[in-house]
């Protein structure tokens, strides 16, 4: 009798009890749904294209964002005083920005956004689980909720701090317009970016740096106009390295002529040092194992530089914001952190450390001896494995020393103390907080051990002659990745310091991370989208068809 009974409706007096417990699940759920990350998964997002783009189709969306992208850049603001807006060449080149236009903003809210959080996650503030679909959900729409509150606050930041300055007389309503119309760029900036990564190719913030990065090495180089826009004339050449170059010689100054192909011979460099540092790789072997047999093996690639361009996005990011915080209350008078010149350039301070000295002797040491220093110690590095410190140490010595009896070749003057001073400083900040951000970047993103061992283990992949145990692979591949992120961090980190220092084409950063992300375009299309390529570009890419 009791099995009928057990399975009868339930009885009136048993309702009130199970009742109650759906309507608490439903209020935990309610509560849930008000934290910063729901609400930033509620903001409007682009859709995910429903079928696989050709790469026809991403190529045109891609250069549909971009061309937007160049015109928004030439719209200047409503109410902005444009002959009042301060210059901030470097922010701009990084952030892919050109101030007192509607992008002012850049990729700023985005970068900063995601080094605050990555900050929080990586020192246990908040205690997310990335590596779980849930966290990564937090993550990525707590991000974009905090890009868009920093839109705002960055728009209200530089207009009021008079970075980008209403027309005198405007009034409240006109500073509120440039702030909305700054913080909406900043906004149109997102949503820009989530197009680029869902249909086209790559990311739009990456695409934004290399825009902005490529555009400005074109007009250093070919800008026939002298550097206030005007006709070039005999005592104030053009401000583009060709047409100078012609006009020093034709001037009859050899010595000068030859100094101002310093920072195209620095840019050029670290082209070719940042491609051969790209295909630096360490091959670990695994094999595919299935549950019924083992199925050949294949190579995993390690590259050298792991962490990709990450840590000197983010480096360059603070380094920028605090810059133009810095000079922001030096232009209002507090000027205990640093002062600068009419044109823009630091006199003392703080503000005096942030940024790479710039001056001929400088040029000629960094660029001999960074060239030498870099080369040889790549070129141990990838044939030895052994030593590779030593050999740096060594090979920067030998550099430096060439680059200072240049000097008296070049009849230059001596390095004051001040710059060895800020070259210290300066570089010591690239490589070390290229080295924390680039931790914190392998822990939030994915990338740790763990991670990777549990990733190989779900894709059937394990080392020849082991057990297919996460356990093991963890264990090998602790050897490596740890390593790997310290020393590719650090490696891009002076390299892009070193390239500022010689004063290269579109700042040492801008550069550094246009070459990696031309590459990595290059991969990703040569990759997914090889066999839709025409046969001549097939074989000028080196892809197999």
């Amino acid at each position: 009798m009791e099995g009928p009974e057990a399975q009868a409706p339930p009885s009136e007096p048993s309702q009130p009890i199970l009742q109650p417990q759906p309507k608490t699940e439903e209020k935990e759920k309610t509560k849930f749904k008000f934290d910063l990350a729901s609400i930033g998964a509620k903001l409007p997002s682009v859709k995910k294209p429903e079928l696989k783009l050709t790469f026809r189709e991403k190529l045109v969306w891609t250069g549909a964002i971009l061309v937007l992208f160049f015109v928004l850049g030439s719209i200047n603001a409503w109410g902005v005083d444009a002959n009042a807006v301060a210059r901030f060449e470097f922010l701009e080149i990084i952030f892919g920005s050109k101030f007192g236009s509607i992008i002012t903003l850049g990729i700023g809210p985005i970068v900063t956004a995601s080094i605050i959080l990555q900050l929080l996650v990586g020192a246990k503030i908040l205690k997310w689980d990335t590596k779980t679909p849930e966290g990564k959900a937090k993550f990525m729409g707590t991000q974009k909720l905090m890009a868009v509150a920093f839109s705002f606050f960055e728009a209200a930041a530089y207009v009021l701090a008079g970075a980008v300055p209403p027309v005198a007389g405007g009034g409240p309503f006109v500073t509120a317009a440039v702030i909305l119309q700054l913080a909406a760029g900043g906004i149109l900036i997102i949503f820009m970016d989530e197009v680029v990564s869902k249909w086209g190719i790559g990311s739009g913030v990456s695409l934004f740096i290399a825009a902005g990065v490529s555009k400005t090495i074109i007009v250093r180089v070919f800008n026939p106009l002298t550097a206030a826009g005007t006709l070039p004339t005999f005592e104030e050449p053009s401000s583009g390295l060709i047409p100078g170059l012609l006009a020093y010689l034709t001037m009859g100054q050899p010595l000068q002529a030859f100094i101002s192909l310093f920072p195209l011979l620095a840019t050029v460099a670290v082209f070719v040092i940042v491609l051969f540092a790209q295909a630096m790789k360490i091959e670990i072997p695994m094999a595919i194992t299935m549950p019924y047999g083992r199925f050949g093996s294949r190579r995993w690639p390690l590259r050298f530089i792991y962490t990709s361009n990450i840590p000197v996005i983010l480096v360059a990011a603070v380094l920028a914001n605090v810059q133009v915080l810095v000079r922001t209350m030096a232009g209002k008078g507090i000027t205990w952190l640093g002062t600068y010149d009419q044109q823009g350039n630091p006199l003392g301070g703080l503000a005096l450390f942030l940024q790479a000295p710039s001056s001929v002797s400088l040029m000629v040491i960094s660029l001999i001896g960074g060239i030498i220093a870099l080369g040889v110690g790549l070129l141990v590095a990838a044939k030895l494995k052994k030593w590779v410190f030593r050999s740096i140490i060594i090979s920067a010595v030998v550099g430096l020393v060439i680059g200072s009896l240049l000097l008296g070749v070049f009849g230059l003057p001596a390095v004051s103390e001040i710059d060895i001073a800020r070259v210290i400083v300066y570089m010591g900040i690239m490589v070390f907080g290229s080295v924390i951000f680039g931790i914190f970047w392998v822990q939030t993103s994915g990338m740790d051990v763990h991670t990777v061992a549990e990733q190989f283990k779900s894709s059937f992949l394990s080392l020849p002659g082991f057990r297919r145990d996460p356990r093991i692979i963890e264990a090998v591949l602790q050897r490596y990745i740890p390593s790997v992120t310290v020393l590719g961090s650090a490696f891009v980190g002076f390299l892009a310091g070193f390239a500022d220092l010689t004063n290269a084409i579109g700042s040492g950063t801008g550069i550094l991370l246009t070459v990696m992300i031309v590459y990595q375009l290059y991969e990703q299309i040569s990759q997914q989208h090889g066999s839709e390529l025409p046969p001549w570009l097939q074989k000028w890419m080196g892809v197999s068809s």
